[in-house]
Parts: C-alpha cells; structure tokens; sequence
C-alpha cells in the first residue's frame, strides 16, 4: 500500500511467541508482514477495512506459509553447500545471483527460519553483494548474456536485490549492516540506469517502471516517479481479446507483475483493471493440467513448453483482492502442479497480503467456447477434452522476435492423450506449412482460410537494362527469395496461385475438419500430427524415421487412461521431409518437434474429411 511519496510498509516483525493479540487492525497486519504468524493465526482473523482489501477479515494461509519457509531452508542448505561465487569469475548474467540474494536475506531475517540471524548466511551474503557491486558498469547498469550493459535486464535483477533489500532494512543485525550498505549502493547506482536508459521491448517499460516503483520505495526520489509517468504517458496496450502487445505468455506474467508492484507502491490501483483483465484471458488460456497455450505469441514462447505457474503471485494477489473464483480456482489449480516451486518466501514478506487465505472455493465448469477474434484464436473445453484453433500469425511470416509465426492450427487434448498439433505443408513453391489469414466464425463453424502466390519474371524494360547485368539485389514479388534481378521493374508472369479452405465444426468435444486445396494440380499436400511423447498408435502403418502413416479408416492415439480417435486416412505420398519454407531448409533448420508424429497425405486438387474426437 504505497503512495508517491514511496514510503512501505515494515515487514520484519516479533517472534509468534512474542504475540499476544488475536485480532489486528490492516496496519498492524501490514507490519506483521514477515510469516511469524505460522501456526499461531490457524483461526485468527485479521481486520481490514480501508485501501484494496476487499474481505472484512483476513485469515492466513500457515500451511502454504510453513510450506514457502521450508522450502526456502532448503534452498538455502544448497547455497551454502555450494558455496559463494567466485569472485575471480566474471559473470555474464546476474539474476541467479540476484535470486541467492534474495532466498538468503529472506532466511537470515525470517524468526521461524533455522537460518534466522546466521552468521554464515550473512557471510555468504556479503560476498555475494560484493560480486553483484563489482558486476555493476559505473552507469549502473550490469550484462545479461548478449544484451551489454543492459538497463532493462538490470531491472529484472533489481526485482530480486530490492525485495532483499526490503527485507534487511529493518533487521538490526550487526553482521548485515554492511551487506545492507552494499545493496543501497548497488540500488541506487542502478537507479541512476533506470532513469535515464532505454528499453528493448514493450515489456520492458514496465520492468522497469517497476524496478523504479520498488526503488522509490526504499529511497524515495521524484527523479524516479517522474521517469515513472514518462513511460505510463505512452499508454498501455491491451486489446479486446485481454492481450498486450507482445501477446505472450512468459511477458504477460512479467507485465502483470510489474502493474501490481506499481498498483500497491505507488496507489495506482486503476493499474489492476488492466491486470484483471489479462488474467482472465489467461485463465481460458490454460490447460487442466497447468499447461499454457503459447501458440499465438509473438515472442520466443510460441514454441516453447511453459506452465501458468509464472502467473501465481499475480493470480493470487487478484484473487485476494477481486474475489473472482476463477483466480481463485487458478490458485488452487497452480499450488498443486508439478512445478509450483513454493519459492516466494521473500515475495510474501515484502507484500503480506499474499499472505492471506483464499476462502472462496470456486465451482468451475470445465465447458466453455471463447473466441479471441484479434488474435484469431479459439478455445474449446468441454469436460476432460480441451481444444485450441489458430489462425492469426503476422503476414508476412517472418521468423524474428516480435512477430507471431507458428504454424500449428488445432491442437486436442482429452485427459492425458494430447495431440501437441496438426500442420498442414504443400510443396507449392516450397513455401511450407499453411498460415491461415484469420479465422472466421460461422455459425458452429470456424474457417481457416489462405492463399499463397508464386511468380515468374519477364525480361526487364530497355530503359531499364544494363550493359554490366549488376542490377540491385531486391527481393522477389512473392517474397521467396532475393536475387540481383530488379524485381522491382520485372512485370510477373505465369502466376500460379493456391487456395487453402479449412472448416472445422466442434460438436460436444469431437471435431469434424474439413480441407479443400485448390491450385495447380500434383501439388503434395501433407497434413502433420504430432502427440505427446510416449503415446501409443493403433490403426496407422509405422514408416522410416517413426513416422505413422494413416492409410484408411481410423487410428487410436492411446495412453493407456484415454484415447483420440481420427480418421479417415489417405496417404497418396510419404513425402513428408522438408515441410518447412525455405526460411527454414535454407539453413538447414525445422521446426519439427519431438513427439509421435502421424501423417495423411495426397494431392492437389486435395478435399478430405475427418473427425477427432
């Protein structure tokens, strides 16, 4: 609960011995930030009737609470196992060690934990803030692999150094006053990189408004909310769909994080509408198991394997705030993954009000149809089954930083068998995989649809002819390749052109797919499967390289527990390397995954029909 003048609230707070009440007012409850309520507050209630709390008590969660500080112990117990870096070692990348800083001050501060005032912990963490102070360039800033005295990833290191800092300010020990004097330092040299440096990315602004939100609060200076509310006159982007810019899942979490730091420190809570609502995006977004649908991202994660658990602090903090039960329900949902690392020790001391129990038990009905017509994608639940269409990657498809390029148009999953995606390639010009121009929903119908153009060229002009033949290198017309042939002036010819229809109808979670491929005729066309690693197929013919060939009829994709069924099959060719553009086999690249893959093939003019379900 911050304001503009950056003041924050104590954490540090009594052993639970040393409590006597049982009921306290939120400023109190504010103070008594740092988890020694484990154990002692099962049932006591905590007061709060001003600022965002929305519940006129609060609980605590101490079994979450007992959970976070052994974790954080044992996190510890490795550290010092470890030992400190080298400080003879120059390092490329400073968040690890930003996080150690982190994970120790929580320990060494923290009455309940068994590293409460250790001597050794604070050892570790004075060399440790000696290597971050000799990482630092004298503008503040420090590296982050590639990226050179980098002020936005210095600002992702200073989310970790800050909470530490947090932490420690009100510990008297002794042994810390050094340790404390060294990360003011490195804080406020940063500060001065917050200030005045540039950004790489629309997430960026916000990383580091946020870092300047977290220093302003330690040591308050309007230099940094005056840098503040140069970046928020920018506007914020968040479109109909509930997405920013960048429309990823890994940023998402990253910008949510950051408005909730500005909303609590800087008494901005307008900031949270904008984070509601791209939760609420995210919590169609995620599969039953935790899994996070990437596909539509502009950034690296649109082919990566991510979990909603980088979404936990912010799910949870709206939760408490909102009561929205299905924040409430992706609490519950995060907590009990596999990778819910129940590292937050620090993130809970410095904002308390995680801290509280979540009382709401959501009812969730796993049946629902949401259609995100800006970014063309579509999501499916209906029980166990869980269904994704897209449609909506950036024309041209270029393969760069930014932009949306993955090609997976459905993905189906039902319990445990998961169909990862379904592709589809032509061997039209070697232009690759299909790239729908949208998506457009009819009815119960949604239809992908594109068309990809091939060139040739007549001879150039007189006018524009050169004795030397050196013309200017120039992309072609059709944007497949670069020669010096002044495409420019050429007047295209002999245009072959290809049109790809896709319907898709869901009906109770079974689909019926319908592809129509027109165009020159003896073209490949490759539809692509691949499931989940480990899967068994029934029904399809096994070829080189694994690969599964749906000749006729249908196949089961079984796990065992649950099972896909698709067809029918065609397989007219077994062409399938190479389904990539030239973008790709170019420099010997692919973006083909691992998983079972299963292939129905044929040619132009190609219209089949099948259904998954």
């Amino acid at each position: 609960m911050g304001d503009n003048s950056g003041k924050q609230t104590v954490f540090i707070v009594k052993s639970v011995k040393e409590i006597s009440m049982n009921t306290f007012s939120r400023s109190e409850f504010l103070k008594l930030g740092s988890l020694s309520l484990l154990g002692a507050l099962v049932s006591d209630s905590v007061f709060a009737n001003d600022g965002f709390f929305s519940a006129a008590a609060v609980k605590i969660d101490t079994d979450l609470m007992k959970k976070l500080l052994l974790n954080n112990d044992a996190k510890v117990k490795v550290l010092l196992q470890k030992g400190p870096l080298d400080s003879g070692v120059r390092l490329s990348n400073f968040r690890s060690l930003a996080g150690a800083i982190a994970t120790m001050s929580a320990a060494v501060s923290h009455p309940e934990s068994q590293f409460y005032k250790s001597a050794e912990v604070a050892d570790y963490l004075n060399q440790s803030a000696a290597i971050l102070l000799k990482g630092q360039y004298p503008d503040g800033t420090v590296d982050a692999g590639g990226n050179r005295q980098s002020p936005p990833d210095t600002a992702f290191v200073l989310e970790s150094v800050c909470a530490a800092a947090t932490v420690l300010k009100e510990n008297k020990q002794k042994n810390l006053i050094d340790i404390t004097s060294k990360l003011k330092t490195f804080i406020q040299n940063a500060g001065e990189a917050m200030i005045t440096g540039g950004v790489h990315t629309p997430n960026h602004r916000w990383v580091v408004s946020a870092a300047l939100a977290n220093i302003n609060a330690l040591y308050p200076d309007v230099r940094y909310i005056n840098r503040i509310n140069q970046w928020l006159a920018e506007g914020i982007y968040l479109n109909q769909d509930g997405h920013y810019s960048e429309r990823s899942g890994v940023y998402s979490a990253v910008i949510d994080k950051a408005f909730i730091t500005m909303a609590r420190l800087l008494n901005k809570p307008e900031l949270l509408d904008i984070v509601q609502k791209n939760l609420t995006t995210y919590y169609y977004y995620t599969e039953p198991n935790g899994d996070l649908v990437t596909v539509d991202s502009k950034r690296q994660d649109q082919f990566m394997n991510i979990t909603v658990s980088k979404f936990y602090l912010q799910y949870r903090y709206m939760a408490i705030h909102t009561q929205n039960p299905k924040f409430a329900y992706m609490v519950n949902l995060i907590e009990n993954i596999p990778d819910f690392e129940q590292d937050a020790l620090v993130e809970f001391m410095t904002n308390p009000e995680l801290q509280q129990a979540i009382l709401l038990k959501p009812k969730i009905k796993n049946d629902f149809e949401e259609f995100f017509a800006v970014s063309n994608l579509a999501r499916i639940r209906r029980g166990n089954t869980s269904i994704t269409l897209f449609g909506g990657n950036d024309k041209p498809v270029l393969i760069v930083s930014g932009r949306s390029s993955n090609p997976n148009f459905l993905m189906y999953r039902k319990g445990d068998a998961i169909l990862k995606y379904m592709r589809m390639s032509s061997s039209f010009f070697r232009m690759g995989y299909f790239s729908s121009d949208g998506i457009e929903k009819v009815g119960n119908k949604y239809i992908l649809r594109e068309t990809k153009q091939g060139d040739y060229y007549q001879p150039l002009a007189p006018e524009f002819q050169k004795a030397d033949g050196d013309y200017q290198l120039s992309e072609s017309k059709d944007g497949r390749f670069w020669n010096k042939m002044d495409f420019e002036h050429r007047v295209a010819s002999n245009v072959k052109k290809q049109t790809t229809v896709i319907e898709i109808e869901e009906n109770n979670g079974s689909l019926n797919l319908d592809f129509k491929v027109d165009g020159p005729p003896n073209v490949e066309i490759t539809i692509e499967m691949c499931f989940k690693e480990g899967i068994q197929i029934e029904g399809a013919t096994l070829g080189e390289k694994g690969n599964y060939f749906l000749k006729s009829g249908f196949a089961k994709a079984n796990t065992g527990t649950e099972t896909i069924d698709i067809g029918p099959g065609l397989v007219e060719h077994q062409n399938v390397n190479n389904l990539d553009s030239e973008e790709y086999t170019y420099h010997q690249g692919t973006l083909r995954t691992d998983g079972v893959h299963m292939y129905i093939t044929g040619f132009t003019p190609f219209h089949h029909k099948m259904t998954i379900g």
